[in-house]
Protein backbone atom coordinates (compact mmCIF):
# COMPACT_ATOMS: atom_id res chain seq x y z
CA UNK A 1 0.00 0.00 0.00
CA UNK A 2 1.18 3.27 -0.87
CA UNK A 3 2.41 6.20 1.66
CA UNK A 4 -0.86 7.99 0.84
CA UNK A 5 -3.50 5.78 0.64
CA UNK A 6 -1.51 4.67 4.47
CA UNK A 7 -2.55 8.50 5.22
CA UNK A 8 -5.89 8.30 3.75
CA UNK A 9 -7.01 5.37 5.91
CA UNK A 10 -5.19 6.95 9.26
CA UNK A 11 -7.38 9.62 8.09
CA UNK A 12 -10.51 8.60 7.52
CA UNK A 13 -10.51 6.13 10.74
CA UNK A 14 -9.66 9.36 12.57
CA UNK A 15 -12.91 10.94 11.37
CA UNK A 16 -14.59 7.59 12.42
CA UNK A 17 -13.20 7.46 15.98
CA UNK A 18 -15.81 9.12 17.53
CA UNK A 19 -18.42 6.85 16.19
CA UNK A 20 -16.26 3.74 17.29
CA UNK A 21 -15.33 5.10 20.47
CA UNK A 22 -19.51 4.58 21.37
CA UNK A 23 -18.87 0.89 22.09
CA UNK A 24 -16.29 2.47 24.72
CA UNK A 25 -19.14 4.78 26.13
CA UNK A 26 -22.16 2.50 26.83
CA UNK A 27 -20.89 2.03 30.18
CA UNK A 28 -21.20 6.07 30.82
CA UNK A 29 -25.11 5.85 31.91
CA UNK A 30 -23.81 2.74 34.12
CA UNK A 31 -21.07 4.31 36.21
CA UNK A 32 -22.85 7.74 36.45
CA UNK A 33 -26.11 6.42 37.64
CA UNK A 34 -23.50 4.32 40.76
CA UNK A 35 -21.69 7.85 41.19
CA UNK A 36 -25.28 9.53 41.66
CA UNK A 37 -26.44 7.13 43.94
CA UNK A 38 -23.16 7.52 46.34
CA UNK A 39 -24.53 8.93 49.89
CA UNK A 40 -22.70 11.70 49.88
CA UNK A 41 -24.12 13.11 46.93
CA UNK A 42 -27.46 12.05 46.69
CA UNK A 43 -27.88 13.25 50.44
CA UNK A 44 -26.80 17.18 49.02
CA UNK A 45 -28.94 16.44 46.47
CA UNK A 46 -31.88 15.75 48.86
CA UNK A 47 -30.73 19.39 50.85
CA UNK A 48 -30.69 21.30 47.81
CA UNK A 49 -34.10 20.16 47.15
CA UNK A 50 -35.53 20.66 50.76
CA UNK A 51 -34.11 23.64 50.93
CA UNK A 52 -35.73 25.21 47.65
CA UNK A 53 -39.22 23.08 48.90
CA UNK A 54 -38.94 25.09 51.78
CA UNK A 55 -38.82 28.87 50.03
CA UNK A 56 -41.04 28.45 47.01
CA UNK A 57 -40.37 31.17 44.49
CA UNK A 58 -42.91 32.15 41.74
CA UNK A 59 -41.82 33.46 38.19
CA UNK A 60 -39.43 35.94 37.32
CA UNK A 61 -39.00 36.04 41.37
CA UNK A 62 -36.75 33.20 41.97
CA UNK A 63 -34.42 35.41 43.60
CA UNK A 64 -33.44 33.22 46.26
CA UNK A 65 -33.82 29.55 44.16
CA UNK A 66 -31.13 31.52 41.77
CA UNK A 67 -29.13 32.43 44.95
CA UNK A 68 -28.31 28.79 45.75
CA UNK A 69 -27.79 27.50 41.96
CA UNK A 70 -25.22 30.08 42.08
CA UNK A 71 -23.88 29.18 45.56
CA UNK A 72 -23.69 25.80 44.73
CA UNK A 73 -22.05 26.30 41.05
CA UNK A 74 -18.98 28.04 42.96
CA UNK A 75 -18.71 25.14 45.32
CA UNK A 76 -18.13 22.46 42.70
CA UNK A 77 -16.24 25.04 40.06
CA UNK A 78 -18.52 25.38 37.34
CA UNK A 79 -18.63 28.88 35.73
CA UNK A 80 -21.79 30.67 34.75
CA UNK A 81 -23.49 33.28 33.74
CA UNK A 82 -26.53 35.53 35.11
CA UNK A 83 -28.61 37.56 34.96
CA UNK A 84 -30.69 35.95 32.32
CA UNK A 85 -34.53 36.93 32.20
CA UNK A 86 -34.43 38.52 35.68
CA UNK A 87 -33.14 35.19 37.72
CA UNK A 88 -32.43 32.98 35.10
CA UNK A 89 -28.68 30.80 35.28
CA UNK A 90 -26.62 29.18 32.36
CA UNK A 91 -24.00 27.18 33.39
CA UNK A 92 -20.74 25.64 31.40
CA UNK A 93 -18.49 22.27 31.42
CA UNK A 94 -16.33 20.88 29.56
CA UNK A 95 -13.90 22.39 26.95
CA UNK A 96 -15.45 25.41 26.05
CA UNK A 97 -15.52 24.56 22.33
CA UNK A 98 -18.13 22.44 20.63
CA UNK A 99 -20.21 20.57 20.37
CA UNK A 100 -22.46 22.39 22.81
CA UNK A 101 -25.68 20.37 24.54
CA UNK A 102 -27.87 21.96 27.04
CA UNK A 103 -29.47 20.55 29.81
CA UNK A 104 -32.58 22.31 31.27
CA UNK A 105 -34.30 22.49 34.72
CA UNK A 106 -37.14 25.00 35.31
CA UNK A 107 -37.17 26.54 39.06
CA UNK A 108 -40.52 28.26 39.57
CA UNK A 109 -43.23 27.34 42.18
CA UNK A 110 -46.96 27.84 42.14
CA UNK A 111 -49.69 29.95 43.95
CA UNK A 112 -51.21 27.60 46.10
CA UNK A 113 -50.81 26.13 49.12
CA UNK A 114 -49.34 23.18 50.42
CA UNK A 115 -51.16 21.16 52.39
CA UNK A 116 -48.62 18.14 52.96
CA UNK A 117 -47.56 18.04 56.38
CA UNK A 118 -43.84 17.23 56.81
CA UNK A 119 -40.76 18.77 58.26
CA UNK A 120 -39.54 20.55 54.96
CA UNK A 121 -43.23 22.29 54.03
CA UNK A 122 -43.23 25.64 52.62
CA UNK A 123 -42.71 28.72 54.93
CA UNK A 124 -44.61 30.88 52.39
CA UNK A 125 -48.51 30.93 52.42
CA UNK A 126 -50.19 30.63 49.33
CA UNK A 127 -46.97 29.08 47.48
CA UNK A 128 -45.73 26.13 46.88
CA UNK A 129 -43.57 23.40 44.84
CA UNK A 130 -46.43 21.68 43.36
CA UNK A 131 -45.10 20.62 40.16
CA UNK A 132 -41.74 19.38 41.32
CA UNK A 133 -39.58 21.91 39.94
CA UNK A 134 -37.86 21.53 43.01
CA UNK A 135 -36.31 18.41 41.97
CA UNK A 136 -35.71 19.50 38.60
CA UNK A 137 -33.30 21.92 39.87
CA UNK A 138 -31.64 19.35 42.00
CA UNK A 139 -31.13 17.16 39.21
CA UNK A 140 -29.61 19.48 37.47
CA UNK A 141 -27.26 20.54 39.87
CA UNK A 142 -26.45 16.64 40.59
CA UNK A 143 -25.72 16.31 36.96
CA UNK A 144 -23.81 19.62 37.12
CA UNK A 145 -21.38 17.54 39.80
CA UNK A 146 -20.85 14.31 38.29
CA UNK A 147 -20.34 15.83 34.40
CA UNK A 148 -17.56 18.27 36.59
CA UNK A 149 -16.31 15.39 38.44
CA UNK A 150 -15.60 13.52 35.12
CA UNK A 151 -14.98 17.04 32.65
CA UNK A 152 -11.96 15.09 31.56
CA UNK A 153 -14.19 12.71 29.86
CA UNK A 154 -16.58 15.36 27.82
CA UNK A 155 -15.30 16.00 24.43
CA UNK A 156 -17.45 19.46 24.49
CA UNK A 157 -19.00 21.65 26.04
CA UNK A 158 -22.16 21.08 28.35
CA UNK A 159 -24.40 24.28 29.31
CA UNK A 160 -26.83 24.19 32.51
CA UNK A 161 -29.83 26.48 31.74
CA UNK A 162 -31.31 27.15 35.38
CA UNK A 163 -34.75 28.86 33.87
CA UNK A 164 -38.00 31.02 35.77
CA UNK A 165 -41.22 31.22 34.93
CA UNK A 166 -42.03 27.50 33.25
CA UNK A 167 -45.58 27.85 34.54
CA UNK A 168 -47.26 30.12 32.23
CA UNK A 169 -44.55 32.71 32.04
CA UNK A 170 -42.89 31.47 29.61
CA UNK A 171 -39.30 31.96 31.04
CA UNK A 172 -38.10 29.73 27.95
CA UNK A 173 -38.64 32.28 25.37
CA UNK A 174 -36.99 34.96 27.54
CA UNK A 175 -34.32 32.95 28.26
CA UNK A 176 -33.88 32.41 24.13
CA UNK A 177 -33.87 36.20 23.54
CA UNK A 178 -30.93 36.66 26.07
CA UNK A 179 -28.44 34.21 24.56
CA UNK A 180 -29.28 31.11 26.90
CA UNK A 181 -29.01 29.04 23.58
CA UNK A 182 -25.74 30.72 21.80
CA UNK A 183 -23.98 27.94 19.78
CA UNK A 184 -26.35 25.21 21.52
CA UNK A 185 -26.84 22.17 19.15
CA UNK A 186 -29.42 20.40 20.97
CA UNK A 187 -31.05 20.31 24.66
CA UNK A 188 -32.67 17.53 27.00
CA UNK A 189 -34.97 18.31 29.14
CA UNK A 190 -36.90 16.32 31.80
CA UNK A 191 -40.29 16.16 34.67
CA UNK A 192 -40.88 13.93 37.10
CA UNK A 193 -43.87 11.55 36.82
CA UNK A 194 -45.95 10.61 39.51
CA UNK A 195 -47.83 7.70 38.18
CA UNK A 196 -44.81 5.83 36.23
CA UNK A 197 -42.63 3.66 38.64
CA UNK A 198 -38.86 4.72 39.66
CA UNK A 199 -36.46 3.56 37.61
CA UNK A 200 -38.25 4.17 34.51
CA UNK A 201 -38.60 6.60 31.59
CA UNK A 202 -41.05 7.47 29.45
CA UNK A 203 -41.29 9.97 26.35
CA UNK A 204 -41.86 9.77 22.12
CA UNK A 205 -40.90 10.86 19.24
CA UNK A 206 -43.11 13.76 17.55
CA UNK A 207 -45.91 15.57 19.37
CA UNK A 208 -45.58 15.04 23.10
CA UNK A 209 -47.50 17.64 24.86
CA UNK A 210 -49.84 20.27 23.20
CA UNK A 211 -49.69 24.34 22.65
CA UNK A 212 -51.55 26.24 24.45
CA UNK A 213 -52.88 29.31 25.56
CA UNK A 214 -55.32 31.09 27.95
CA UNK A 215 -58.59 33.65 27.56
CA UNK A 216 -60.17 36.00 29.83
CA UNK A 217 -63.55 37.62 28.98
CA UNK A 218 -65.41 40.33 30.95
CA UNK A 219 -69.04 40.17 29.85
CA UNK A 220 -71.11 43.24 30.71
CA UNK A 221 -74.91 44.00 31.44
CA UNK A 222 -77.05 46.09 33.68
CA UNK A 223 -77.78 45.09 37.12
CA UNK A 224 -80.76 44.96 39.11
CA UNK A 225 -82.55 43.09 41.84
CA UNK A 226 -83.15 39.58 41.35
CA UNK A 227 -87.40 39.48 41.36
CA UNK A 228 -87.34 42.15 38.54
CA UNK A 229 -84.86 40.54 35.89
CA UNK A 230 -86.53 42.49 33.18
CA UNK A 231 -85.50 45.96 33.93
CA UNK A 232 -81.75 44.19 34.07
CA UNK A 233 -79.76 42.72 31.66
CA UNK A 234 -78.22 39.42 32.42
CA UNK A 235 -74.47 39.03 32.28
CA UNK A 236 -74.93 35.90 34.45
CA UNK A 237 -77.43 34.05 31.97
CA UNK A 238 -75.15 35.29 29.11
CA UNK A 239 -71.95 33.72 30.72
CA UNK A 240 -73.63 30.66 30.99
CA UNK A 241 -74.81 30.54 26.73
CA UNK A 242 -71.06 31.83 26.24
CA UNK A 243 -69.68 28.46 28.05
CA UNK A 244 -72.27 25.75 26.65
CA UNK A 245 -71.75 27.50 23.54
CA UNK A 246 -67.89 26.96 23.80
CA UNK A 247 -67.91 23.39 24.26
CA UNK A 248 -69.03 22.59 20.93
CA UNK A 249 -65.75 23.63 19.06
CA UNK A 250 -64.18 20.60 19.64
CA UNK A 251 -67.14 18.19 19.80
CA UNK A 252 -68.54 19.71 16.44
CA UNK A 253 -66.18 21.83 14.97
CA UNK A 254 -63.01 20.30 15.73
CA UNK A 255 -61.39 16.70 13.60
CA UNK A 256 -61.94 14.11 16.00
CA UNK A 257 -58.60 12.82 14.82
CA UNK A 258 -57.26 16.30 15.88
CA UNK A 259 -57.51 16.63 19.63
CA UNK A 260 -57.72 20.06 20.69
CA UNK A 261 -59.07 21.13 24.32
CA UNK A 262 -61.22 24.11 25.39
CA UNK A 263 -62.03 24.72 29.40
CA UNK A 264 -63.27 27.30 30.70
CA UNK A 265 -62.47 27.31 34.58
CA UNK A 266 -62.61 30.15 36.16
CA UNK A 267 -66.32 32.10 36.25
CA UNK A 268 -66.58 35.19 39.36
CA UNK A 269 -69.91 37.24 39.10
CA UNK A 270 -72.11 38.43 41.95
CA UNK A 271 -71.82 38.74 45.69
CA UNK A 272 -75.52 38.82 47.03
CA UNK A 273 -78.41 35.44 46.37
CA UNK A 274 -80.93 38.47 45.46
CA UNK A 275 -79.33 40.66 42.81
CA UNK A 276 -78.43 40.91 38.82
CA UNK A 277 -74.95 41.73 38.68
CA UNK A 278 -73.25 44.30 36.20
CA UNK A 279 -70.91 42.15 34.89
CA UNK A 280 -69.28 38.72 35.34
CA UNK A 281 -65.65 37.28 34.43
CA UNK A 282 -64.87 33.81 32.76
CA UNK A 283 -61.43 32.82 31.86
CA UNK A 284 -59.78 29.40 30.95
CA UNK A 285 -57.40 27.48 28.40
CA UNK A 286 -57.51 26.07 24.74
CA UNK A 287 -55.00 23.41 23.65
CA UNK A 288 -54.13 21.93 20.41
CA UNK A 289 -51.30 20.26 18.60
CA UNK A 290 -51.36 22.05 14.99
CA UNK A 291 -50.96 25.84 14.87
CA UNK A 292 -53.38 25.61 12.50
CA UNK A 293 -56.12 24.26 14.67
CA UNK A 294 -55.04 26.38 17.45
CA UNK A 295 -54.97 29.68 15.35
CA UNK A 296 -58.81 28.57 14.41
CA UNK A 297 -59.20 27.81 18.21
CA UNK A 298 -58.62 31.51 19.09
CA UNK A 299 -60.61 32.82 16.41
CA UNK A 300 -63.83 31.05 17.32
CA UNK A 301 -63.32 31.27 21.10
CA UNK A 302 -63.29 34.79 20.25
CA UNK A 303 -66.33 35.03 17.60
CA UNK A 304 -68.55 33.09 20.21
CA UNK A 305 -67.81 34.89 23.30
CA UNK A 306 -68.79 38.47 21.55
CA UNK A 307 -71.55 36.86 19.54
CA UNK A 308 -73.28 34.56 22.16
CA UNK A 309 -73.14 38.25 24.73
CA UNK A 310 -74.80 39.97 22.07
CA UNK A 311 -77.24 37.42 22.02
CA UNK A 312 -77.93 38.35 25.47
CA UNK A 313 -77.92 41.88 24.89
CA UNK A 314 -74.90 42.28 26.62
CA UNK A 315 -70.86 43.28 25.49
CA UNK A 316 -68.22 41.07 26.00
CA UNK A 317 -64.27 42.08 25.84
CA UNK A 318 -61.52 39.18 25.33
CA UNK A 319 -57.98 39.51 26.41
CA UNK A 320 -56.11 36.38 25.66
CA UNK A 321 -53.06 37.63 27.79
CA UNK A 322 -50.34 37.28 25.48
CA UNK A 323 -48.05 39.26 27.56
CA UNK A 324 -48.19 37.69 31.04
CA UNK A 325 -48.57 34.23 29.76
CA UNK A 326 -47.82 33.77 26.25
CA UNK A 327 -48.98 31.14 23.88
CA UNK A 328 -46.94 27.82 24.32
CA UNK A 329 -45.84 26.17 21.26
CA UNK A 330 -46.33 22.14 21.04
CA UNK A 331 -44.19 20.24 22.51
CA UNK A 332 -42.64 18.24 19.61
CA UNK A 333 -39.49 15.75 19.86
CA UNK A 334 -36.58 15.29 17.68
CA UNK A 335 -36.51 11.99 16.17
CA UNK A 336 -32.64 11.67 16.02
CA UNK A 337 -32.71 12.35 19.50
CA UNK A 338 -35.64 10.14 20.51
CA UNK A 339 -33.52 7.03 19.31
CA UNK A 340 -30.45 8.50 21.00
CA UNK A 341 -32.57 8.97 24.39
CA UNK A 342 -33.49 5.20 23.89
CA UNK A 343 -30.34 4.01 23.46
CA UNK A 344 -28.85 5.40 26.57
CA UNK A 345 -31.55 5.36 28.69
CA UNK A 346 -31.57 1.41 28.18
CA UNK A 347 -27.80 1.28 28.73
CA UNK A 348 -28.84 2.82 31.91
CA UNK A 349 -32.43 1.40 32.72
CA UNK A 350 -32.54 -1.72 30.54
CA UNK A 351 -34.57 -1.50 27.43
CA UNK A 352 -38.05 -3.15 29.09
CA UNK A 353 -37.94 0.03 31.35
CA UNK A 354 -37.69 3.07 28.39
CA UNK A 355 -41.60 3.41 27.55
CA UNK A 356 -42.99 5.08 24.90
CA UNK A 357 -46.38 7.36 25.62
CA UNK A 358 -48.91 8.69 24.54
CA UNK A 359 -49.11 12.79 23.54
CA UNK A 360 -50.58 14.56 26.54
CA UNK A 361 -52.72 17.95 26.63
CA UNK A 362 -51.01 19.60 28.95
CA UNK A 363 -47.93 22.06 27.73
CA UNK A 364 -44.82 23.03 28.66
CA UNK A 365 -42.31 26.22 27.31
CA UNK A 366 -39.75 23.58 26.97
CA UNK A 367 -41.10 24.04 23.19
CA UNK A 368 -40.14 27.32 22.82
CA UNK A 369 -36.39 25.90 22.47
CA UNK A 370 -37.46 23.05 20.23
CA UNK A 371 -38.50 26.22 17.54
CA UNK A 372 -34.84 27.06 17.63
CA UNK A 373 -32.92 23.92 18.09
CA UNK A 374 -33.20 19.50 18.58
CA UNK A 375 -34.68 19.14 21.45
CA UNK A 376 -36.04 16.17 23.55
CA UNK A 377 -38.19 16.39 26.51
CA UNK A 378 -39.01 12.99 28.62
CA UNK A 379 -40.70 11.66 32.15
CA UNK A 380 -39.12 9.93 34.95
CA UNK A 381 -41.07 8.13 36.64
CA UNK A 382 -40.62 8.27 40.84
CA UNK A 383 -43.52 5.91 42.00
CA UNK A 384 -42.93 3.22 44.52
CA UNK A 385 -45.25 0.38 44.03
CA UNK A 386 -44.65 -0.15 47.92
CA UNK A 387 -45.83 2.87 49.11
CA UNK A 388 -48.81 5.34 48.82
CA UNK A 389 -49.79 6.68 45.19
CA UNK A 390 -48.44 10.04 44.91
CA UNK A 391 -50.79 12.91 43.75
CA UNK A 392 -50.74 14.68 40.33
CA UNK A 393 -48.60 17.72 39.50
CA UNK A 394 -50.65 21.29 40.98
CA UNK A 395 -52.33 19.08 43.52
CA UNK A 396 -51.71 20.65 47.10
CA UNK A 397 -51.15 17.22 48.03
CA UNK A 398 -48.76 17.08 45.72
CA UNK A 399 -44.91 15.07 46.71
CA UNK A 400 -41.88 13.72 45.44
CA UNK A 401 -40.07 10.43 45.84
CA UNK A 402 -36.75 11.41 46.60
CA UNK A 403 -35.45 8.27 45.59
CA UNK A 404 -35.86 10.07 41.76
CA UNK A 405 -33.00 12.56 42.60
CA UNK A 406 -29.81 10.29 41.28
CA UNK A 407 -32.05 8.57 37.98
CA UNK A 408 -32.48 12.36 36.55
CA UNK A 409 -29.14 13.75 37.95
CA UNK A 410 -27.34 10.68 36.08
CA UNK A 411 -29.89 10.53 33.25
CA UNK A 412 -29.10 14.19 32.26
CA UNK A 413 -25.54 14.26 33.05
CA UNK A 414 -25.32 10.55 30.35
CA UNK A 415 -27.13 12.46 27.76
CA UNK A 416 -24.79 15.41 27.41
CA UNK A 417 -21.74 13.28 27.84
CA UNK A 418 -22.85 10.77 25.13
CA UNK A 419 -24.18 13.27 23.27
CA UNK A 420 -20.35 14.93 23.13
CA UNK A 421 -18.97 12.28 22.23
CA UNK A 422 -21.66 10.87 19.65
CA UNK A 423 -22.29 14.14 17.61
CA UNK A 424 -18.58 15.36 16.79
CA UNK A 425 -18.48 18.35 14.48
CA UNK A 426 -17.78 17.11 10.65
CA UNK A 427 -14.13 17.52 9.51
CA UNK A 428 -14.72 18.60 5.95
CA UNK A 429 -12.21 16.53 3.54
CA UNK A 430 -9.95 18.59 0.97
CA UNK A 431 -11.01 17.90 -2.57
CA UNK A 432 -9.00 15.27 -4.15
CA UNK A 433 -7.56 15.80 -7.67
CA UNK A 434 -8.71 12.54 -9.25
CA UNK A 435 -6.76 12.93 -12.95
CA UNK A 436 -3.53 11.81 -13.32
CA UNK A 437 -0.81 13.51 -13.80
CA UNK A 438 0.82 13.03 -17.91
Amino acid sequence: MSLFNWVSLGFFLYLLSPILSLNGSSDIPSRFLNYAKKEELFDWMVGVRRKIHENPELGFEEFETSKLVRAELDKIGVKYKHPLSVTGVVGFIGSGKPPFVALRADMDALAMQEMVEWEYKSKVPGKMHACGHDSHVAMLLGAAKILQDHREELKGTVVLIFQPAEEGGGGAKKMIDEGALENVNAIFGLHVANKLPIGEVASRHGPLLAGSGFFEAVISGKGGHAAIPQHSIDPILAASNVIVSLQHLVSREADPLDSQVVTVAKFQGGGAFNVIPDSVTIGGTFRAFLKESFMQLKQRIEEVVTGQAAVQRCKAVINFLENEKPFFPPTINDKYLHDYFRIVASDMLGIDKVKDMQPLMGSEDFAFYQEMIPGYFFFIGMQNETHKQLQSPHSPYFEINEDVLPYGAALHASLAARYLLEFQPEVTLPEENDHDEL
